[in-house]
């Protein structure tokens, strides 16, 4: 009962002040709804930008593969530092000179409406059928487990994950659809406190339950037991191949941190290009202790439940169980709920920001006035999230190994899109139809060949080493991994086949006259005198981390 009390209360704390701080923003203009008024600091930035992209999926699932894996799935936190790096030093100056809300809306400027519209499309579809639906999935099975609301409830299993997802999905909606960016920005900032300090108290009591009420005991001994789960150098089985850190793997971060509108909005909403700057390399230095929350407490899983454990997902939940004071359950709790719903509020909100600002305003009212943008973005977010959540609980056959299955099916859309922002802003004849014919082709290309060509391959090389009576779960291990490229490889592939015929394309087909930046003076574009400094210094300290654990 105290553990309940205790997350009603944080959560119902976080709720009034998110509301006190953003009673007096302007909703009723695009700026001031999609983009907090364009008065985010560096600060808020920052939280936001951890929180968002901190959830159940990544708490549970990277976790779940550091138990199999150990510390080399730390590429998806650690390298996400220097994407966040270049997108503070290159690209976000570049989209606040333009003071643009959405990613799509340069892409207009740059190449046509028709890119526009396509890559809005390619947002909208990823975020409502895979983003949304697994985020309240995962998140509801996580607050079922720890508050056992089926027995709580006197309901099924089922019944009990439908009533779970909707409270969620109703409370994110709240948040994304009748707040806009300013309440999502804010509630998550007080999450991102709460996360950092919950988040790490589970690998302290895990470190002192190895240890014998020692944290460095437990070091000691979790080092010296598990040595294997301490290198980050990754064969070609691993899930994180170390060759991938070089190729595709950096330019799914790029496109991530420094593209995907549900993370960039936030920096979008800057007040000044200093703040955004300030808030994403905040956020990226924070993001190399990232590993503690999401790497580590899988390894002292491994290691307290010596690798019974049948379904690696369920490493950090058990974990959670067995080493939190029962004191405790209730605050963690709350901050794991503000997780999951920064990440569904988020995608929500940037959905509803696609539609107003780039579908319904150039394709279905041209002529409407902000406040009609406004609303029809709203209603917009009521179906997508009535959606998700109707979807979500059908998911209960996802596969293992969730957070990388997301990547890979995410690089249907990632890919195509990062490929022709790169090349918009690198150079300034390629004509829209070269993006155009990129961005459908990269999505269609890299469609069959995950899920047509690579089932085909693996299967037919696994055919064969049955026929040669090979059994040896480490040999059909490696003969699986070698029968197809790697999925981060493949995406390198297609990103650098996608350049040369956007290039190519230009050469025989350039437009009429050259592609200017203009500066809309929607903010101050100064940028922070210390931002190349810190960027390089955080760039070396993401190399020492892995010189360390090599």
């Amino acid at each position: 009962m105290i553990g309940l009390l205790s997350f009603i209360g944080f959560t119902a704390l976080v709720a009034i002040i998110s509301y006190l701080a953003t009673r007096n923003t302007d909703e009723n203009s695009s700026d001031g709804y999609f983009l907090g008024g364009r008065s985010l600091t560096g600060v808020v930035i920052a939280g936001s930008l951890l929180l968002t992209n901190l959830s159940t999926e990544q708490i549970v699932g990277l976790n779940g593969t550091a138990y199999k894996e150990g510390v080399l799935v730390m590429a998806w936190e650690t390298l996400a530092a220097i994407a966040m790096v270049i997108t503070a030093i290159f690209l976000l100056p570049r989209y606040l000179k333009g003071g643009i809300a959405t990613i799509p809306t340069f892409l207009e400027r740059r190449y046509n409406k028709t890119t526009k519209a396509i890559t809005s499309g390619l947002f909208l579809s990823g975020y409502v059928v895979v983003l949304l639906p697994i985020v309240l999935y995962s998140g509801a099975l996580a607050i079922n487990s720890m508050f056992d609301v089926p027995e709580m409830l006197g309901v099924s299993k089922t019944t009990g994950l439908w009533i779970t997802v909707f409270s969620i999905g109703i409370i994110g909606s709240i948040y994304a659809i009748f707040g806009g960016l300013k309440a999502v920005a804010v509630s998550d900032t007080i999450n991102a406190i709460g996360l950092l300090i919950g988040g790490l108290l589970i690998p302290v009591f895990g470190l002192m339950e190895i240890g014998n009420n020692s944290i460095s005991e437990g070091i000691s001994t979790l080092l010296e037991s598990n040595p294997k789960k301490f290198n980050a150098i990754g064969d070609v089985t691993a899930s994180v191949p170390f060759t991938t850190i070089f190729t595709g793997m950096m330019l799914v971060q790029l496109f991530y941190w420094g593209t995907n509108q549900a993370i960039i909005q936030r920096a979008l909403g800057a007040k000044n290009l200093k703040e955004g700057q300030k808030g994403l390399l905040l956020a990226s230095f924070i993001k190399i202790l990232g590993p503690l929350i999401v790497v580590l407490p899988g390894i002292i899983a491994f290691h307290i439940f010596q690798g019974n454990l049948s379904n690696p997902d369920e490493a950090y939940p058990e974990l959670v169980t067995r080493v939190l004071p029962a004191s405790l359950v209730g605050f963690f709790a709350a901050v794991l709920f503000g997780a999951i719903l920064s990440s569904f509020n988020s995608a929500l909100n940037s959905s509803v920001t696609l539609f107003g600002v780039d579908i319904y305003k150039e394709f279905i009212n041209k002529q409407a006035s902000e406040i009609q943008i406004v609303k029809a973005g709203k209603r917009f977010g009521v179906l997508l999230a009535l959606l998700s959540m109707f979807v979500a609980p059908f998911i209960a056959n996802a596969p293992d190994g969730l957070f990388g299955y997301l990547q890979e099916v995410n690089g249907c859309y990632s890919i195509p899109i990062l490929t022709i922002i790169v090349v918009g802003y690198l150079t300034k004849r390629v004509p829209a139809i070269a993006a155009n014919i990129a961005i459908l082709s990269g999505a269609i290309l890299y469609i069959i060949s995950q899920f047509v060509l690579q089932p085909y391959y693996v299967d037919t090389a696994l055919a064969n080493a049955k026929a040669a009576s090979i059994t040896d779960a480490g040999a059909l291990s490696l003969i699986k991994a070698q029968a197809y490229p790697h999925y981060l490889h493949v995406m390198a592939i297609l990103f650098v086949c996608n350049i040369i015929v956007m290039l190519i394309i230009g050469k025989f087909f350039p437009r009429k006259e050259a592609y200017t930046d203009t500066f809309t003076h929607e903010v101050d574009i100064t940028p922070w005198k210390h931002a190349k400094t810190v960027g390089i210094g955080i760039t070396l300290i993401v190399i020492a981390v892995y010189i360390y654990f090599s």
